[in-house]
């Protein structure tokens, strides 16, 4: 069973609050190795047996600062309703399009480092393109994504600008819904 070189922080840690720093370019060995293994820390938590044996709750997308890091990475793996295989390794992601139209998870959202539920619906854009380099492709790319692909990333995002995601729900009326949004 293997064991990882990290442990995830959780939200009372200030690092989480923090503005991340850019990568710089082009990305090394020791970095390169660090998103493999967040990735298979991500496919270890979906495998239910073995997130039980490493006590650790399942995950499908996990940044840097979350492990300690204070730079502008994430990685993201998960299989989509299709079945197919979602994997990035994104470094100095940003977002270059979004739509007007918002949407939210029905069931609301978590994050591997905050252990308290916080219910209510996190609005964020229905359709985005982010523009990244991705260290599995080598290459810097445009990603399109919508519904639960694009809240996914978004949610990564957000780490890496210090936010997380209760911070974006309505502290009034938390199952509020918006006007053109859709609930997934």
């Amino acid at each position: 069973m293997k064991k990882f070189s990290f442990k995830i922080i959780d939200d009372k840690n200030p690092l989480l609050r923090k503005e991340c720093e850019k990568v710089v370019l082009p990305i090394d060995d020791s970095l390169r190795e660090t998103i493999n293994e967040m990735v298979e820390y991500l496919k270890a938590s979906q495998d239910e047996e073995i997130a039980q044996k490493l006590g650790i709750r399942a995950g499908v997308g996990l940044a840097a600062p979350q492990i300690g890091i204070n730079k502008r990475f994430f990685a993201i793996y998960y299989l989509n309703e299709e079945g197919k295989e979602i994997k990035y390794g994104l470094v100095n992601p940003r977002i270059i399009m979004s739509s007007v139209k918002k949407c939210a998870l029905a069931s609301g959202e978590g994050c591997l480092s905050v252990k308290n539920d916080h219910p209510g619906y996190v609005y964020r854009y229905f359709k985005i393109t982010l523009r990244a380099f991705d260290v599995f492709l080598d290459k810097e790319i445009d990603i399109v994504a919508k519904g639960y692909d694009a809240i996914v990333l978004q949610h990564e995002l957000d780490h890496l600008s210090g936010v997380l995601y209760y911070d974006r729900i309505d502290k009034t009326n938390p199952v509020k819904e918006l006007d053109n949004s859709i609930l997934i």
